[in-house]
């Protein structure tokens, strides 16, 4: 936080001889003197960032919150259809007697198998690639048009093809995923590979890194902040993906479900998917992001944060 500036008068100031005039004949002036006083921030940055955070947090429940009441009036008030647009009370009393019941878990396992699976192939893959293409500039010259090529193609236009290699069953949910998390975590690493500092190979390079210790010490730590930011869209991408394919090809899982209570006319159970969906993709999401930042101690942090 800025501190605070306040002017006070100096008590006494020599004036500058003004022009044609000696030094002899010189007037006095008065001169503004600017007082820096620490603000709130400076004075206890511990106890301003708990403040700051408290608020966001607050902000962060409020709108939420705010948005769930603002539907359940308009539901109660019948400003809105709720055998198509379920209270939030009625939503939630389905979702908690599917959950009791035993019926919800099976789809919700089902989902994040596949959308964990995917995402492990598919983080793996990217990564090896994007460290080969953004390190070698050959490999990049043979690889990067046709991985540009295959990335613009819609990725559920992919499943017919899946579905053929793989049948029915798992392998075509998993292969979708693990393509679509493929591109977002190759490009982001190549990209991040390709950023990192000439300073810094030239400072391993000094120090006779050789090609191991080239990317231990240089190219991983430099990189990683980035790849770990598009390992953290590609986990929220590859949630979106797993449902839209469950709604095409699958007998089980959150996407499933959504699809057959609408064909069924089952709206609250609809809602029940699509809340279960939200939460997985926001856990999935801010999990990869804990993750990350507990392996990069060095990236930057957001800098209302106090130092240790």
């Amino acid at each position: 936080m800025k501190g605070e500036n306040t002017a006070a008068p100096a008590p006494a100031a020599a004036a500058r001889p003004g022009p044609g005039e000696g030094e002899q004949d010189g007037g006095s002036a008065e001169t503004t003197l600017l007082v820096r006083r620490p603000g709130p921030g400076e004075r206890d940055p511990v106890r301003a960032h708990r403040r700051r955070r408290a608020i966001e947090l607050s902000l962060a429940l409020a709108v939420p919150a705010a948005l769930i009441l603002l539907w359940q009036l308009a539901a109660d008030q019948r400003w809105i259809d709720s055998r198509i647009y379920p209270a939030p009370s009625t939503i939630a009393a389905d979702g908690w007697q599917r959950a009791a019941d035993g019926k919800l878990w099976p789809d919700v396992w089902a989902t994040l198998k596949r959308v964990i699976a995917g995402y492990a192939l598919g983080t793996a893959a990217g990564y090896l690639f994007g460290l080969l293409m953004g390190a070698l500039r050959m490999v990049r010259a043979a690889l990067e048009p046709l991985l540009d090529a295959l990335y613009v193609v819609p990725k559920l236009a992919l499943l017919p093809v899946f579905l053929n290699m793989f049948g029915l069953g798992e392998g075509p949910q998993i292969a979708l995923v693990a393509t679509t998390v493929f591109f977002f975590v190759w490009i982001s690493t190549m990209a991040a590979v390709m950023g990192v500092a000439e300073g810094h190979r030239e400072a391993g390079a000094v120090f006779g890194a050789g090609p191991w210790q080239m990317f231990r010490h240089v190219l991983l730590p430099a990189s990683l902040p980035q790849v770990l930011v598009g390992m953290r869209v590609a986990a929220g991408v590859a949630v979106l993906v797993i449902v839209a394919s469950e709604q095409i090809a699958a007998n089980d899982g959150l996407g499933h479900l959504i699809f057959d209570s609408r064909t069924l006319f089952q709206n609250d159970v609809m809602f029940v998917g699509i809340v279960c969906v939200a939460v997985l993709g926001v856990v999935f999401s801010e999990l990869v992001r804990f993750i990350g930042r507990r392996l990069t101690p060095w990236a930057p942090r957001d800098r209302g944060r106090p130092q240790s």
